[in-house]
This record gives C-alpha cells, structure tokens and sequence, in this order.
C-alpha cells in the first residue's frame, strides 16, 4: 500500500510526541480536577465524538456480543491502564510514570508464555526481561523501601506495574474475541464504558462532593481538553492509521520514544527533577524495551 510520507512523517510524530506529552497533560489536569472525574470526562467526551464519527460510515452496526466484548477491553485497557497511570501521578512525576508504563512489552511477553498454547521467548527477548529488570531495580533504588514518602513513591510504583498488566492483559484478550469491524467504533465503546466507570467510582469515592468548579484553573482545563482532543483522538486514529501501513514492530517503537518525550517535558515544564541514577535507569529500561519490541512483535504500552 501506497501512502505519502508527509502522512507518515506526521502520524509517527502525533504517536511519539503528543502520547509522550500526555503524561504532563495528566499531570496539568488533576492538579485542581479530581483524577477519577477527569479521567470519567476526558473518555466520555472522546468517546461519544469518535462514535458519531464511525457510525457515519458504512459499517455494520456492532452486536450486543461486540458490545460485551468492547465494554470489557475498555475496562481492562482503559479503567485498569489509564486509571492506574492518573492515579499514581498524584506521588510520582510524569516522566517516571511513563518510564514505568513502557515496561508493558514485559508483561506481553509472560503472559504469553504461559498461557495455553503461548510462545517460550527467545534469548533476546530473556535478555531484554533481564535488563528490564535491572533497570527497575536501579530506577527504584533501595531507599524506596525507607521513609513513608518513599512508600508512597513506592505504592505508585506497584500500581503502575498492575495498570500495565491489565493493559497487556487486555491487548492479548482483544485478539481472540469478537469485537466490531471498525476499530474506531470498538475504541469509541470501549472510552464509552471506561468513562461511565470512572464517573461511577469517582462518585462512590465523594469526588463530586468535595469539587469546587471555582478552583478549577486555566492549566487544568488545559490539560484535560488537550487530553481529549489529541491524547485521545488524534494520536489514537494516527495508532490504528499507522496499524494499517506499516510494520507493527516500527509502530511499536513509541513505546521507548514517550518516556523520553515525558521525561523532557517534565523537566522543562514542571521543574522534576531529573537525577542521574534516573537517567541511567531510564537509558538501561529503554534499551530493554527495545531489544524486546525488535526480538518480537508485541502490543504497545498503554496510550495515556
């Protein structure tokens, strides 16, 4: 298949930036919205316009199964995934967040192995296990077991690493379940569901009762359209474009390029601090990433 390489050149820059830059939107976002609510607001908004859109073509209108099966990728990939990214960004910076999230190739490659009939890794994607693992080890550092703030980092880590296991839990389950013909209709049900569960936990949890619409500010709505707009519209349907023309294993290279981005626009826009044992870390799990994503085709890591 034929396509220009103005709209290559563009969709892999919407996928390498603007997911890694989302991280930082995450962060604007809940600094005066509660995370639950806004994570609710952002899918439901997104969702309800990537559906207008994908029922205006041709296609046949989903199943009460495919609605089922879409309902319950969107808890896995989008609750599970996402939710734990928003949430841990209350103690840990963006930047470490996506460090944290690119370990999914990890998870990818266990679960398939030892599920029924799973694929045994090769030596190169054990080795990048390995060096993934070192890089974990180095970026939490042993004084994380110390003080109780860095418990808090600590639990904000854990979380992470489960968000990502239900990412790639749910990136394996929506291979081999029926789910509707377009991609953009199945996404659009599966941020529908995920944005009515966060809204029902977010008010389980006295989000709404305890929010004050005046102490919203400008940055925060900033975040949250920008989250809607291009986190989750335009980078995705670049995602699904790309799918379609190119090699998934090139696709897949974001999952190392937005911890970079993330860590930049932390630095820069937020003040974190970027120490010297987070940069070897981040160089040490980047490099995993990449010797797994190239030994094996794999699903990415969690879009934020």
């Amino acid at each position: 298949m034929r396509v220009s390489r103005a709209k290559l050149v563009a969709a892999f820059a919407a996928i390498y930036i603007i997911w890694g830059s989302t991280y930082l939107a995450i962060l604007m976002a809940i600094q005066t919205l509660p995370p639950l609510l806004m994570a609710g607001t952002r899918f439901l908004i997104a969702g309800l316009i990537l559906f207008a859109w994908s029922r205006r073509s041709d296609g046949p209108p989903p199943t009460p199964r495919q609605w089922r099966n879409a309902a319950i990728i969107g808890l896995l990939l989008l609750v599970g995934g996402n939710g734990a990214v928003v949430l841990a960004q209350r103690d840990i910076p963006s930047g470490l967040a996506a460090l944290l999230v690119s370990i999914l190739p990890f998870w990818m490659v266990l679960l398939e192995w030892v599920r029924p009939g799973g694929t045994k890794p090769t030596r190169g994607v054990v080795a990048g296990l390995f060096l993934g693992l070192v890089g974990l080890i180095v970026l939490i550092g042993p004084s994380a077991m110390g003080s109780a703030e860095n418990e808090i980092r600590l639990a904000a880590v854990v979380l992470l690493l489960l968000g990502s296991l239900s990412w790639a839990t749910g990136s394996l389950l929506a291979q081999h379940i029926d789910l509707p013909q377009s991609a953009s209709l199945a996404t659009a049900i599966e941020m529908l569901v995920a944005g009515l569960v966060f809204v029902v936990v977010s008010t389980l949890a006295g989000e709404p009762m305890h929010f004050d619409m005046a102490r919203v500010s400008a940055r925060s709505v900033a975040g949250l359209v920008y989250l809607i707009v291009f986190g989750s519209i335009v980078a995705f349907s670049a995602y699904v474009w790309l799918l379609k023309v190119a090699a998934p294993a090139k696709v897949a290279t974001y999952a190392y390029v937005n911890p970079v981005v993330a860590l930049l626009l932390g630095w820069v826009f937020a003040g974190e601090r970027l120490s010297l044992r987070t940069a070897v870390a981040s160089a040490i799990v980047i490099a995993a990433v990449a010797l797994i994503t190239t030994a094996r085709s794999s699903r990415a890591p969690p879009a934020t």
